[in-house]
This record gives C-alpha cells, sequence and structure tokens, in this order.
C-alpha cells in the first residue's frame, strides 16, 4: 500500500509503542494493534484514475460531499466578495487525507491563515477554522474562471500540509498536499459552471466529477 511521506514520523511511533506494549503484555499489545493498523491506513495514498475531458473540476479530497451552498470566498485570494457555489468534502479520520488538483493550471496565489479548530462538518469551520487558500487558474484561461480550493483543519486536525507554491503549475489529479487529521477541503467554483455530484454523496479525490465549465 502506497503511504504519503508525511506519514511515515506517526507510523514509526505507533509500531515502537505497540511493540513495547507486546513485550510488556500480549495484551496490551493487542489492544494497540489496531491503533496501529488505523494509522497506517490513515496516511495511505493509492493511485487514481483521473477522468479525461475538457472543462472537468475533479473532486480534491475523499469523503461525503455537504449540501451545495453560496459563499463568499476567502478574501485573501482576491477573488472579489460576490457569492458562488462552494462544494465542500467532509474527510472523517478513516478516509483517504491526500488532496489533488481539481484543474490543470496555474497556482495565482496561496494564502495561509491561522484559526480555530471547530468540527470540519460544521458551514462556521470554512470561516473560522485554521485554512490554506490557493486561487487557480484553468490552463488557457484568462482569469474569468478562476477557482478556489481550501484546505480547512478539523476538530483534531492541526496540520495543513500544501507544497504548491505561487506561479507553480498544476496537472489535475495530482497530488498536492494532505490534512491531518480529519478535515475539509472546499472548492468555490467560477460563475456558469455546472454542478455534477450530488449533496450527500461519497465522493474520491483525482475520480469524482464535481463540476464542469459551461461551454
Amino acid at each position: 500500500m502506497p503511504i504519503h511521506r508525511e506519514g511515515w514520523p506517526f507510523i514509526a511511533l505507533f509500531a515502537a509503542v505497540n511493540l513495547l506494549a507486546f513485550l510488556l503484555s500480549a495484551w496490551a499489545g493487542l489492544v494497540l494493534l489496531p491503533l496501529t493498523i488505523w494509522c497506517v491506513a490513515f496516511f495511505r495514498d493509492p493511485e487514481r484514475n483521473t477522468p479525461d475531458g475538457p472543462g472537468l473540476i475533479i473532486c480534491p479530497a475523499d469523503g461525503l460531499l455537504l449540501p451545495v451552498v453560496e459563499a463568499v470566498p476567502p478574501e485573501e485570494l482576491g477573488l472579489g466578495d460576490a457569492t458562488r457555489l462552494r462544494l465542500s468534502v467532509f474527510m472523517n479520520v478513516f478516509n483517504v487525507h491526500v488532496n489533488r488538483n481539481p484543474v490543470s493550471g496555474t497556482v495565482i496565489a496561496k494564502s495561509y491563515r491561522p484559526g480555530k479548530f471547530f468540527n470540519a462538518s460544521f458551514d462556521k469551520a470554512s470561516i473560522h477554522n485554521e485554512r490554506m487558500s490557493l486561487r487557480l487558474r484553468p490552463q488557457g484561461d484568462d482569469g474569468t474562471r478562476d477557482l478556489a480550493v481550501v484546505q480547512i483543519a478539523g476538530l483534531v486536525a492541526r496540520r495543513i500540509v500544501c507544497d504548491l507554491t505561487q506561479g507553480q503549475g498544476v496537472q489535475r489529479g495530482a497530488r498536492f498536499g494532505i490534512i491531518r487529521f480529519g478535515s475539509r477541503v472546499d472548492v468555490y467554483l467560477p460563475p456558469g459552471c455546472i454542478v455534477m455530484a450530488e449533496a450527500g454523496t461519497k465522493v474520491r479525490a483525482g475520480e469524482t466529477i464535481l463540476a464542469r465549465f459551461e461551454g
């Protein structure tokens, strides 16, 4: 099973504690074994088959698609104060937490903002929680279809990892970061997009089509 590089220190720690528990007591080792297995599973990084086609916006995270709402994107991205359709994916501690690019294009802006750690399934998490915000410009676009992707820390998440830099080119479906442990990713669509996924369904990073650009 492929493992994200962020996971190895935690897996090593869990395994060492589990081994020590086994040396002290077989029962203690067995009790802790599920936690070690969970830690390995949490940092799994499976390959994905990204759909090919013009104008597709692919899901950046595994989890549950929350209700689609109208919301203003993070002000630090300079996308204005008009509301946009916001698609939010809630990741519980059993989901794959590796994030993937929804479109091919360029990183126009990147901004980190510290904040609180409300449950990531709450709408207020998008506003008040710690977050890493990205403004992406689709390949070949003139800036009229920029979209926002926001990694949001959750109730127990304490680290957001984003490997992208401003000005960097990105490929749809490629990995760009991870959040530990339990979190949320928001996508703010530009005007004229058609939502393809249904709220309440389970979605997969790099595979599920969230929306498409009209025309």
